[in-house]
């Protein structure tokens, strides 16, 4: 009877034999790929690593507080009468189109002018207009402008933050927003929502949202502008490729993130499923069979890596030895989207049916795998 059983066994393990031979002799006739003869353009993409972005190169060239700008209020003091000693000393606000009004003096553009020049600016107009025949005139920074951004999306602390003037760059909103997040992408917009572009619209004579008098006229969300947009790669951006606007007051950058398909691994392993790839560091052949629990089959050798390439019209098929690839040779870098399948061999299908017998036949007693 135990004679019997064993040559029932020996017939059936070589039937499974000779079937799977025969699929691997006459299996799917598309093109597999060896890691060694992988052509160039099949590679996975190169992970992206945000820390060897340098913001620093998002930077602006910096602006000086003693220079004027726009936004800025200045207290302008002035001695007219050296006999009384009268002074007087008043705040004035720097319009958007960079004039200040002195009282007595008048109008007079100060924007990008110093301090010390904006003092022999209203000094020589006030002796120019007939207003003072010899005035002492201090002009103080009273209040910079500062600079409301909206940074939203991949950051560690979205919101809105004030800038200072001076720190108006990309850089310096990235920073206020605590950095850039884990999953952050490389593309970043940049929503000019300036309100000084409809002031100075509304400011001129034969705009189109004035009135029939002159005054201006309420109007609509809908008749304004549409804001421009700026689209900036950081990885370009860093390294001087493009130029960078100055961020302006109420603008709103996006900082996209990154959607990295996850990784399928189906086959001869133990837990098969679908596993994230990792945003900031590099997944391997090796790394996915221990993310789905190791190979079920102890003589696993043959691996199928199918990856969806742009520069492929069909999916790729890629052979992996697992133990090639333990010994440092094969173990492929894996891309986003990849499919890894243990394949089923002649040496595993062997394996399953010895297992299964001594399993059958002694009970569970002996375990060989």
């Amino acid at each position: 009877m135990q004679y019997r059983h064993l040559q029932s066994a020996g017939s059936f393990l070589l039937t499974v034999f000779l079937l799977a031979a025969v699929c691997s002799g006459h299996g799917c006739s598309r093109r597999v790929y060896r890691v060694a003869n992988l052509p160039p353009e099949f590679y996975a993409p190169a992970t992206l690593d945000l820390e060897a972005i340098n913001l620093s190169g998002l930077a602006d060239q910096s602006i000086s507080v003693e220079v004027i700008q726009p936004g800025d209020v200045l207290e302008v003091t002035m001695v007219t009468d050296y006999k009384k000693l009268t002074t007087t000393a008043t705040p004035v606000r720097v319009t958007d189109d960079g004039c200040i009004v002195v009282p007595l003096v008048g109008r007079m553009g100060v924007s990008g002018l110093e301090i010390e020049q904006v003092e022999q600016l209203i000094n020589s107009q006030s002796i120019a207009r007939g207003i003072f025949r010899n005035p002492c005139i201090t002009v103080t920074m009273k209040q910079c402008h500062t600079s409301k951004i909206t940074v939203v999306g991949a950051v560690n602390n979205p919101g809105t933050h004030v800038l200072p003037r001076g720190s108006t760059s990309l850089m310096a909103a990235l920073l206020a927003a605590g950095g850039l997040s884990k999953d952050a992408g490389t593309e970043v917009e940049i929503r000019h929502t300036d309100s000084r572009s409809i002031a100075r619209a509304m400011s001129q004579p034969h705009n189109p949202l004035a009135g029939a008098d002159g005054a201006a006229s309420p109007v609509a969300y809908e008749q304004a502008a549409a804001p421009a947009v700026t689209k900036v790669d950081l990885a370009a951006a860093t390294v001087g490729a493009m130029k960078i606007p100055d961020l302006s007051d109420g603008d709103v950058v996006h900082v996209s993130k990154r959607t990295l398909s996850p990784v399928h691994v189906i086959g001869l392993v133990k837990e098969p499923g679908q596993f994230p790839y990792p945003p900031d560091q590099e997944l391997r052949v090796l790394d996915a069979l221990a993310l789905a629990g190791g190979c079920s089959n102890p003589v696993a050798e043959k691996v199928l890596v199918i990856r969806h390439s742009p520069n492929s019209a069909e999916p790729i098929r890629i052979e992996v030895s697992i133990q090639a690839a333990k010994n440092g040779r094969d173990n492929l870098a894996l891309a986003p989207g990849d499919t890894v399948s243990v394949e089923q061999t002649a040496m595993t299908a062997a394996a399953d049916v010895i297992r299964t017998f001594f399993r059958v036949s002694f009970g569970g007693s002996l375990s060989w795998f």
